[in-house]
């Protein structure tokens, strides 16, 4: 029997970066309970930039296991964690100094690598071996959820549009020298990862993000990194946008609620299609 074709992108569109928070903490604790009841533990890989900030609806919530969260990076510089550099750093500041999850269960790279990238990515990599091989014989790590972003070229993680680290399908974690943007030397978890996870979340806020999200979502035949992210089922790819960094998206969008397998997806998609042409329907009735 062939492997299903991936579902197709749920849209979300908010009016406001607060709604957008508070939503998007409910989708989290809804997908950790979500993963603590199958598998007795949340697994989920945290992106660097104004990602963490947006977590920030997370705190305070009373029915969040941290005991039973394991935080890995999608990516990290060669920097050290305490450097503004640092995807770890980033996230610490912004959200993981404000929650009781402990210290052991927050995996970092190990600074004494820094010096050797190609270690550095090679342990990294042994960290989740460590962690899903155990549990998990399938070909690459299964995430319960990867909260990414979105870069002003289409690139999420450091995963760069045109880059060689494109086209890894061996490892889960490799390693570059040459990032077009900010430190040249990153570790990255490469696209079969963010491809295999259970539920991977773009979010994506302000107007200087409106024309790529319009580039991602309305023509994803270009082959953008952010595009290319399209879980294989049973996995789902979720896009959490305010009002600002959708206006010019046309993609269909879904109102808010939580999705938990492929059928849904597809219905929901469906439901939005139908509710895009009803509504273009009826402007053109009215010119």
């Amino acid at each position: 029997m062939p492997p299903q074709p991936p579902a197709p992108p749920v849209f979300y569109s908010f009016p406001s970066n607060d709604v957008l928070v508070d939503s998007l903490a409910n989708f989290v604790v809804k997908a950790q309970r979500d993963a603590v009841e199958k598998r007795g533990k949340f697994t989920i890989a945290l992106s660097r930039g104004t990602l963490a900030a947006n977590l920030r609806g997370l705190v305070g919530q009373k029915d969040v296991q941290w005991d039973k969260w394991e935080v890995f990076f999608c990516d990290e510089a060669a920097v050290p964690l305490d450097s503004d550099d640092s995807n770890y750093h980033s996230n610490y500041l912004s959200f993981l100094s404000t929650v009781p999850i402990p210290p052991s269960q927050i995996h970092t790279i190990d600074p004494s690598l820094l010096d050797d990238i190609e270690e550095l990515a090679d342990q990294y990599e042994k960290q989740l071996i460590q962690h899903f091989a155990a549990s998990n014989a399938a070909r690459y790590p299964v995430f319960d959820l990867m909260l990414l972003g979105m870069g002003p070229d289409g690139e999420t993680a450091s995963l760069f549009p045109g880059h060689e680290i494109l086209s890894e399908r061996d490892a889960w974690v490799s390693f570059m020298e040459d990032a077009p943007r900010g430190p040249k030397r990153r570790i990255t978890m490469t696209l079969p990862v963010f491809t295999h996870c259970y539920r991977a979340v773009f979010v994506v806020s302000g107007a200087e993000k409106q024309e790529m999200l319009h580039s991602i979502l309305d023509t994803p035949e270009t082959g953008l990194p952010c595009s290319r992210v399209r879980p294989a089922a049973p996995g789902l790819v979720f896009f959490f946008a305010d009002a600002e960094a959708a206006s010019q998206t046309t993609y269909p969008s879904t109102k808010f609620r939580w999705i938990d397998n492929q059928k849904e997806a597809e219905e929901a998609f469906a439901a939005a299609q139908a509710k895009a042409a009803r509504r273009a329907a009826q402007e053109a009735s009215d010119d």
